[in-house]
Formats: structure tokens, C-alpha cells, sequence
């Protein structure tokens, strides 16, 4: 093994859950008459912190509610929404979580809530394996500030040097960079066409990471 411990991103990284994103701002956007194609609103929006992105949205359509009443009611659409359409588990992720996992230490550092991802995870029983959740609830300054990823570091006990972020996307890149890790990218169809040279590593999916990582196996 590469590295002494191994943390992943959620949203586009483990989990497909981008349309569910799309899915639950279309509801929050109805009323005001916006819509977006899921192509043009992923492409843009992927990544982006739901506070972030419902700034942009306010200012952009000049919606009433402020932006934190919007990324709120994001939340409770996008957990009822995942609660009846479970998100699907990006190819071979099952798999790479559970072999990491029996490796060395695992962290799952998100920029989700944890009623976003914690239920996913119990789903698709990977909740358990992960060493440390850090999830946007408990950090002040979410991804691509650093301090998710130093909260994980922190928890684990290990240096930054020792241990590798996977993302998807410039913002998580962003956030494992400035902390200080290695940080390798699979890119999606949304977030391929984002300035990911901050990444060590790119990869095109799951399994070559972790062939990547293991390469003794």
C-alpha cells in the first residue's frame, strides 16, 4: 500500500448522485419558473457547494429567499428525494472501499450533510468501514477550504504526506491540495471538463486507482 490511510470524496466520487442534486434544485427552482437542462446545471454546478451554488442562483435569477433559506430547502428536497431514489454507487466503488478499507485506515471527507450521505452508506453497508466521516455539518468552512480534509488528517492521526485524497472534481482537489495530501482524480462526465491540473494522478475510474495504490496485490 501506497499510503498509511485513504479518504474519499462522496458526491461524483463513490456515489452517483449529481441527477438527485439536479432532481432536488429543479424543485426548489420550480416556483420562480427556472429550469436548467441536467447537462448545463451539472456541468456548472458540480462540485460547488449547495451555500455557493445557491448564491449564484439567487443573484443570477433574482430569486426572494436568501440564499441560505434555498440551500436549506435544497437539503430537505434532496434527503426525501434519496430516500425514495437511492443514489447508485459509482463503478466498482463497493469494491474499492472494502479492499482499502481492510488495508489501512479509511476517511470519507464530503461536502454533503451527514443526512445526505450517512443513509447511503448504511444502504450499500459501507458506513462501518470508514475510520472517519467528515461531513459539511461539521466543519465551519466547507470544500475547497482546506479544513475538511485537515479535520480528517486530524482524527486519523496521520500527516498529510502519509495519506492520498480521491476526488472528482477542482474543488475537492482544491481542499486535499491545500491541506497538504496527495490527491488523485477520476473525473465524470460533469467535472471532466474542469481544470483538474491541481491532481498528482488521473485516473479513469475506481479500479485503477486502487491498482494504483495496491500495486503488490
Amino acid at each position: 500500500m501506497r499510503f498509511q490511510a485513504v479518504l474519499f470524496d462522496f458526491d461524483g466520487t463513490l456515489v452517483d448522485s449529481e441527477a438527485l442534486h439536479y432532481q432536488s434544485w429543479m424543485k426548489v427552482l420550480a416556483p420562480y419558473l427556472v429550469t436548467y437542462t441536467e447537462h448545463d446545471f451539472c456541468d456548472e454546478f458540480s462540485g460547488v457547494p449547495t451555500l455557493k451554488t445557491a448564491h449564484i442562483l439567487k443573484e443570477r435569477h433574482q430569486l426572494a429567499p436568501s440564499a441560505r433559506d434555498l440551500c436549506d430547502e435544497k437539503n430537505v428536497v434532496f434527503v426525501a428525494t434519496a430516500a425514495e431514489v437511492l443514489p447508485k454507487l459509482m463503478h466498482f466503488a463497493k469494491q474499492v472501499v472494502e479492499l482499502t478499507s481492510a488495508r489501512c485506515p479509511i476517511a470519507l471527507v464530503t461536502g454533503s450533510s451527514k443526512a445526505e450521505a450517512l443513509p447511503v452508506l448504511q444502504h450499500y453497508r459501507l458506513l462501518e468501514l470508514f475510520s472517519v466521516i467528515v461531513c459539511k455539518d461539521d466543519v465551519e468552512q466547507p470544500k475547497p477550504h482546506p479544513e475538511p480534509y485537515r479535520k480528517a488528517l486530524a482524527a486519523l492521526n496521520i500527516a498529510p504526506h502519509e495519506a492520498v485524497a480521491i476526488e472528482d472534481t477542482c474543488t475537492g482537489l482544491t481542499s486535499a491540495k491545500e491541506a497538504g495530501l496527495t490527491a488523485v482524480v477520476v473525473p465524470n462526465m460533469h467535472s471532466n471538463k474542469q481544470d483538474l491540473s491541481l491532481a498528482d494522478h488521473s485516473f479513469t475510474d475506481l479500479e485503477a486507482v486502487f491498482n494504483w495504490l495496491c500495486p503488490e496485490r
